[in-house]
């Protein structure tokens, strides 16, 4: 039966595994289990439950099974024999969305206690343990897997169906040791989608001997965890001018901002007021005008860019502030487009500018549209009980997709492709730069005239994308 550890006010709660020996083992003043109840307690965890060695693997599961029911909140699972940098933990705990997410390191070097995964679109979409293959693997689990609270429900039905499959020896020679791997298997494959919270450079692993135990707690010394937090508040995938042109310097702001309190809203705000005033300059019509115009709009962009880092940085971000950025993003283009159209003057210019603006309103509903029905298809699959896979199924019979799909996944593996594919579709990045390049060397009719060239590629890509998907 689990037993209380740690109580707090904050909104998360998690459950520590220690039905291993190996969470007994020494580590400093304390054991593994004393140590990763330090980390919980500096985290948002408001309660930590530990599950003790009792019945074996089925009463471990029904014990997850019987706190998940009763938990109000998002609930992560963690094995107490787990070695991690405090940082590693924080991104899936206090992730302000508090969803269902497990933490994965991208690489394919699978081990009895890294058990395979495959990622996709930053969702865990196959997991393994050593029932379970997954063909095409391209990460690891690191062992920390939280439930968001819509999903507590299906983690406690997962770990109920694991507990009754091992207790009549179904699962194979599965022992306590894999319960969270196992519970991280029947959440993929009964549906429930899981965010893969990326480890980068830091550390979890889990030991099974001191030697092991004092290695790994060696191997944490060498990383900078501050400086990986840093460098993980720069999106990975960004454009190709975002990341050479903008955050390469951007990222050196964001702890002299942070010591001044300022927020990710203000800087958007902040960001949106240069827009503004460089619409106002390319309404001049002079050549002055639209190269300071092209100054303004760069660095409006660079804070725009700015405030998302400095929101995964604090880990402040929230739909609410998305959505405000995403729709500052559409005022200062369309404001930017008036500025322009007006400084050229004539007629046929509007028509341009009009064109352009319908072109990208097109673009973002492509975008957009697919994303909302891709998530309600999730929806009504679970509710009309879309066939999982069982769990008694040893290997994931998914394959690689061909086609268009194919060819897009074999440009991913290859860098130069990968960034190419990136500019074409024209992101917004690319498009603040190819505003502010053709104001400044040509003409407003020249900008328009590319924006709807490149931008009509872009939808054509963006669409023969959507369609393949689709049909796949």
């Amino acid at each position: 039966m689990p037993d209380s550890l740690i109580h707090g006010s904050t909104t998360t709660s998690a459950v520590l595994l220690a039905t291993t020996p190996a969470c007994r083992l020494l580590s400093g003043d304390g054991t593994l289990l004393d140590r990763l109840g330090d980390q919980l307690a500096a985290l948002p965890v408001r309660d930590v439950q530990v599950v003790s060695p009792g019945g074996g693997l089925g009463a471990d599961l029904r014990g997850v099974a019987e706190i998940a029911r009763a938990a109000g909140g998002a609930l992560a699972v963690l094995p107490a024999d787990l070695v991690a940098h405090t940082e590693a933990l924080a991104t899936v705990l206090e992730h302000p969305a508090r969803d269902t997410c497990a933490l994965v390191s991208h690489d394919a070097a699978a081990a009895p206690m890294r058990p395979p995964v495959r990622v996709e679109g930053g969702k865990v979409v196959a997991a393994g343990s050593s029932f379970h293959l997954v063909p095409e693997a391209n990460g690891t689990f690191r062992g920390v897997l939280q439930a968001g609270e819509a999903d507590l429900a299906s983690l406690a039905d997962v770990a109920e169906e694991l507990a009754e499959l091992a207790d009549t020896g179904k699962l194979g020679p599965v022992t306590p040791v894999e319960a969270v791997d196992l519970l991280l298997v029947g959440l993929v494959r009964s549906g429930v989608p899981v965010r893969a919270a990326g480890i980068g450079r830091l550390h979890a692993d889990r030991v099974t001997g001191q030697n092991a135990a004092d290695a790994a707690v060696t191997r944490l010394a060498e990383v900078d965890e501050a400086q990986v937090k840093l460098d993980a508040s720069v999106k990975e995938d960004d454009g190709f001018f975002a990341t050479f042109f903008v955050s390469s310097w951007t990222r050196h702001l964001i702890k002299p901002l942070v010591r001044l309190r300022v927020t990710p809203n203000t800087v958007t705000g902040i960001s949106v007021a240069v827009a503004l005033l460089a619409a106002v300059w390319f309404s001049a019509g002079t050549h002055g005008g639209r190269l300071t115009g092209a100054v303004l709009l760069y660095l409006s962009f660079a804070l725009d860019c700015l405030d998302g880092q400095l929101a995964r940085y604090t880990r402040t971000f929230s739909p609410l502030g998305a959505w405000a950025d995403g729709m500052g993003d559409r005022l200062k283009e369309y404001a930017v487009y008036v500025g322009l159209a007006a400084g050229f003057g004539g007629s046929g210019i509007w028509y341009l500018a009009v064109a352009a603006m319908i072109l990208q309103v097109v673009r973002h509903a492509l975008d957009y549209t697919y994303a909302g029905a891709a998530a309600d298809a999730v929806r009504v699959g679970a509710a009309w009980g879309r066939p999982a896979r069982s769990l008694l199924e040893t290997r994931d019979t998914r394959g690689t997709a061909s086609g268009v799909l194919g060819l897009a996944q074999r440009l991913e593996r290859d860098t130069v492709a990968r960034w190419l594919k990136k500019i074409i579709v024209l992101p917004i990045g690319e498009r603040m730069a190819l505003i502010a390049v053709t104001a400044a060397g040509w003409n407003a009719r020249v900008t328009f005239l590319a924006l709807l060239g490149w931008g009509g590629v872009a939808a054509l890509y963006q669409l023969s994308g959507r369609i393949a998907r689709s049909a796949r």
